[in-house]
């Protein structure tokens, strides 16, 4: 995890290191209420609900995202908003779909 005194992430370095793990998330930065996590799926998006509210900001790529009962389509410098503990996924999305996930604000209780 990047510490919390940085000025920059350099994203194109980050996406490198983390396409060359098994890792499909990196934290990159994090202060008081706030994380910032690049998100690589290799195959499928296999994330649960997270407790803390969540932007997605897609820097490559396309396809579909499902937020409970809602499904969008989604492409580059599409932000796409999840409350707290609501089930979500990229249920569909290009090879080069990359996108930086902030967690912000309190854990909100689990419904």
């Amino acid at each position: 995890m990047a510490g919390d005194d940085k000025i920059k992430v350099d994203f194109r370095f980050a996406a490198d290191a983390l396409l060359n793990s098994p890792e499909t998330s990196q934290r990159l930065f994090e202060r008081g209420d706030i994380s910032v996590v690049l998100y690589i799926p290799k195959d499928s998006d296999t994330q649960m609900p997270h407790a803390r509210d969540e932007l997605y900001v897609v820097l490559a790529g396309h396809g579909t995202f499902r937020r409970g009962k809602e499904l969008i389509r989604f492409s580059p410098g599409d932000v796409l908003f999840v409350p707290g503990n609501t089930p979500h996924r990229f249920e569909s999305f290009s090879g080069d779909f990359r996108t930086w996930a902030i967690f912000f604000g309190p854990k909100r209780p689990a419904a």
